[in-house]
């Protein structure tokens, strides 16, 4: 299955994105936040695959003020390095704007059913959980979300349901930042909370140096029960 690229019209102009549609042309919506490394071959990918399954699949371009278009490889050092400094440079709030205006869009699809989650990895893992507590989102799922702990004020505001798929052995969030994610959310009603203890980051990403195949395949798994569940 092959995708089409788009436009998505936000608050302070309009941005690339990446949509997979599913064969019965009808469906509920999925918006896919990419990692550093901009909507690339791993991101569209997850389009397509949950497309697959039945759902509108948008990949924003959330990059698009500092690098429109950037497709970044996840396994060659130099664009690692370039990725770290887009990150760097991202403005998150912008971010969470685009993520809002691509839910919209997706709902105003042709055959859309009027529903629409997020699904997010690494740093889009971040931004799924802030769409929980921020955005109209009727169901979020992140994975190896990273500084999640730093806005764990903000779970009051989360209505919809959420899914994490932690990692435990997450180099880029230390045991005392994974005790407070799990402490912070474990009484939340709302929150789903799957930690795959032996895993490291990116550990759903085909090719990383920590992907495990039947780890990802339990995530992803859980993930499509839960959109199911929630959009269907």
């Amino acid at each position: 299955m092959s995708g089409t690229n788009m436009t998505i019209t936000g608050a302070d102009g309009s941005f690339g994105g990446y949509l997979a549609s599913p064969a019965s042309g009808r469906g509920p919506g999925v918006v896919i936040v990419q990692e550093i490394f901009g909507v690339n071959h791993t991101m569209r990918e997850v389009a397509d695959n949950l497309a697959a399954r039945g759902f509108f699949a948008l990949a924003p371009d959330l990059f698009w003020r500092l690098e429109p278009g950037v497709q970044l490889h996840d396994n060659v050092e130099a664009e690692w390095k370039h990725a770290r400094e887009l990150l760097g440079r991202f403005d998150r709030e912008a971010g969470m704007a685009d993520i809002q205006a691509t839910l919209d869009h997706l709902r105003a699809l042709p055959g859309a059913t009027g529903k629409a989650g997020v699904v997010g990895y690494c740093l889009g893992g971040y931004l799924a959980y802030l769409a929980a507590c921020r955005s109209d989102s009727d169901a979020s799922v992140g994975y190896y979300g990273v500084n999640i702990p730093s806005k764990l004020d903000e779970a009051r505001n989360i209505k919809t349901p959420l899914m994490l798929h932690i990692a435990g052995h997450d180099e880029h969030c230390p045991p005392e930042a994974q005790k407070a994610l799990l402490d912070g959310l474990s009484g939340n009603p709302h929150v789903t909370l799957h930690v795959y203890p032996q895993m490291g980051h990116a550990f759903a990403r085909p090719g990383d140096a920590h992907y495990d195949h039947a780890c990802a395949d339990l995530a992803n798994g859980r993930t499509a029960t839960f959109l199911r569940q929630h959009l269907c």
